[in-house]
């Protein structure tokens, strides 16, 4: 075995056995993904990511980089309350390896804090309402390398956590991804290791603000959260392939099974593990016009005679790519089948070969 699958081995071995003391949902902005095509196809980018956004599906696509490459993203979230950003860029080092980096902000911003509405004699006073913001962010830096066995490839992600939450709390946060994909003519597969050491995120708080919480919630005992907390490691198997239909027609399919080391209500789960999977399919006219389709996040519901239902998530999305410029669109959860609301993502990315 080659010594990069052996030290991603032990690195996950690792990462599962500590998953019972960690926590079941931390630092999910993380888990929403990036790119109004993956959005499209319900995030199946394991094995077909193989551009600058690799540096969040898979860093081991990077080393099919061609040129430098940068990418943009801008969502909205409940109904424009919360805004969700993205940046990266990738550029190869060499013919078998390529690095790349990204940054990604997920806040809501001018929140009222009321917390000194009522002055010391009880009365209301509107002048001291302030506004404060929370945001999370993540900054990633990427390393992909072919292999020495042919048609493989792997990829490290570093990543640096920044959590602001106003002026009463923040943390800092550091951990790993690492990937691998294999190609092998109009297949494609792809392994996806999520915080494989857990991602560890260490918070502070401003006492002296967190008293202002208390002193406007009367008979309430509020305790200083606690100050540390630990993301389980995540699993991501994908599988692609890619079709000729006629000289002007393409299309590409992709199948993901997104895995949890923890009991949650995705598809399948039980004490130890659970798994749901997505699907996803990128049609091409002419190499320039793309129509997108998927479904995923699928998840058992109960609802409220006691009874489960299964919920899904469709997607549906289009691209357009003209020298070196493309800029896709995405409708997420469309149907109203699962519990968050319609979300609007557009994405540009710049290949700078076609400027050269």
């Amino acid at each position: 075995m080659p010594k990069q699958l052996l030290l991603l081995s032990i690195l996950m071995i690792s990462a599962f056995s500590s998953a019972q003391s960690s926590r079941k949902y931390s630092n999910e902005f993380l888990n929403i993904g990036v790119d109004a095509r993956a959005f499209g196809m319900s995030n199946a980018m394991t094995a077909i990511s193989k551009d600058v956004n690799a540096v969040y599906w898979n860093p081991a696509g990077l080393t099919q980089l061609e040129d430098n490459q940068m990418s943009l993203m801008h969502a909205n979230y409940f109904a424009n309350i919360a805004t969700y950003n993205y940046a990266a860029f990738a550029k190869p080092i060499d013919d078998v390896s390529s690095f790349g980096i990204s940054v990604i902000r997920f806040g809501v911003d001018d929140i009222l804090n009321t917390t000194q509405l009522i002055d010391d004699q009880g009365n209301i006073d509107y002048n001291r309402i302030s506004l404060f913001s929370t945001a999370d962010y993540a900054f990633t830096f990427s390393y992909a390398r072919k292999m020495r066995l042919q048609g493989f490839s792997y990829g490290v992600n570093a990543k640096i956590i920044r959590r602001v939450i106003g002026d009463f709390g923040s943390a800092w946060g550091f951990g790993f991804d690492a990937g691998i994909q294999f190609k092998s003519n109009s297949w494609e597969f792809g392994i996806m290791a999520r915080d494989i050491t857990t991602t560890y995120n260490s918070w502070t708080f401003d006492e002296e603000q967190l008293e202002t919480i208390r002193a406007a919630v009367e008979g309430q005992n509020q305790s200083i959260p606690e100050d540390t907390e630990i993301t389980l490691p995540k699993l991501e198997l994908g599988i692609a392939k890619s079709f000729e239909i006629n000289r002007d027609f393409s299309m590409s399919t992709a199948l993901n099974l997104n895995t949890r080391f923890a009991q949650t209500n995705d598809l399948i789960s039980t004490s130890n593990i659970s798994m749901t999977p997505a699907f996803g399919f990128d049609l091409g006219y002419i190499n320039m016009i793309y129509l997108r389709g998927g479904v995923g996040n699928f998840q058992t519901i109960t609802q409220l005679d006691g009874s489960d239902n299964i919920g899904f998530q469709p997607n549906i999305g289009v691209g357009f790519v003209y020298k070196g410029i493309q800029i896709d669109y995405a409708l997420t959860d469309i149907g109203d089948q699962s519990a968050s609301l319609y979300s609007n993502v557009f994405s540009l990315k710049i290949d700078w070969q076609f400027f050269r």
